[in-house]
């Protein structure tokens, strides 16, 4: 029976003699199966409280590191301030990296130069890039866990991946939008912040599926490229909806929603249907205001709950798991919203 611990702490935990202990240690025979069983609840109670005692006051720097829009960065940086102590006594220091876009190049250095410094755990949320895709390897090979937050990177050997069931979430909005279009005539704006991210590409590939089964009499128009920001999102969209008299719903899966909602208004047409995604503060105030009919969430706070039980198995402060699991998808409406 193998342990680290001395006979006579074993004895002191099972209320058995240190003669007992060493034969049931050493399998010398001649004790009952109820006290071998009182000495193996010892040994993990003395595991337990070891691991415990290891992982008391001490601090695990994780480093973020992502390309979104601001609103969304903030969301997430709040999200794992907010959980960094949940873990009590081990804490949390988060240590973020933050663009709202960047070239592939400068977030694999960025990567790179997380690894030469040292980390307990980084997250990323990036394009699905092959020089970043490099980078988060050698971190790995290094065993500096890593975990994709939202979009996940499987062409890699990342940890474990923390957000929603994409492709659901696409299927999920061509429903939405389907039923709610019924058998009046009209298409779908798209709107991604860019192909280079699998999940959105998994959303699309999600939504695009599910309309062409359910709903194939309806249009999808894409733009892509806009990387979330109002100016660049609102000029395509703006060049879509002129090109497209037919589109009366929007699916956004790249954000910009106040600049696509802008372009309906210039043109003087209506949206009956607008499914967005993240409550995030801009998204809040749209639905509020019934601008956005639906929007598709996630718990953030959960993802990074999840994030930090990876990295604490990984360093066997708490028992190792297999992964992080898939978040639940929420449909928002304005009398749903949960509060900040």
């Amino acid at each position: 029976m193998a342990h680290e611990f001395p006979i006579k702490d074993i004895a002191f935990q099972a209320g058995l003699s240190t003669a007992t202990v060493d034969r049931v240690i050493n399998a010398r025979g001649g004790v009952r199966r109820q006290t071998e069983a009182r000495v193996r609840a010892a040994l993990k109670e003395l595991e337990r409280q070891e691991t415990g005692l290891a992982a008391s006051g001490r601090k695990l720097a994780v480093d973020i590191v992502m390309e979104a829009p601001d609103r969304f960065t903030s969301e997430v940086r709040a999200a794992f301030e907010s959980e960094a102590g949940a873990f009590f006594p081990v804490t949390f220091r988060s240590r973020f990296h933050l663009s709202e876009v960047a070239p592939h190049f400068e977030l694999a250095q960025t990567l790179d130069r997380i690894r030469l410094r040292g980390s307990h755990g980084v997250v990323v949320k990036a394009p699905d890039a092959p020089v970043i895709n490099a980078a988060i390897d050698r971190l790995e090979a290094a065993e500096i866990p890593v975990v994709a937050l939202v979009t996940d990177l499987p062409r890699t050997r990342r940890t474990a991946y923390a957000g929603m069931d994409n492709k659901a979430a696409g299927a999920v909005a061509a429903y939405i939008i389907g039923k709610y279009l019924g058998d009046a005539p009209g298409d779908v704006l798209v709107s991604l912040s860019s192909s280079g991210f699998r999940g959105e590409s998994e959303r699309e590939a999600g939504f695009r599926q599910a309309m062409r089964g359910d709903f194939p009499d309806i249009g999808i128009m894409e733009v892509s490229g806009g990387f979330g920001r109002d100016d660049v999102t609102g000029s395509l969209a703006l060049a879509a909806l002129r090109a497209h008299a037919g589109v009366r719903a929007v699916y956004s899966i790249g954000g910009g929603n106040r600049a696509v909602l802008a372009a309906f208004k210039t043109l003087g047409r209506q949206c009956d249907v607008y499914v967005a995604h993240d409550l995030d503060e801009e998204n809040r105030v749209l639905l509020a205001q019934g601008k956005l009919t639906f929007v598709l969430h996630h718990d953030l706070k959960a993802d990074i709950r999840s994030i930090f039980r990876v990295f604490l198995g990984h360093h066997k402060i708490q028992p190792q798991i297999s992964g992080s699991g898939l978040s639940a998808i929420e449909v928002i409406t304005p009398f749903n919203m949960p509060l900040r």
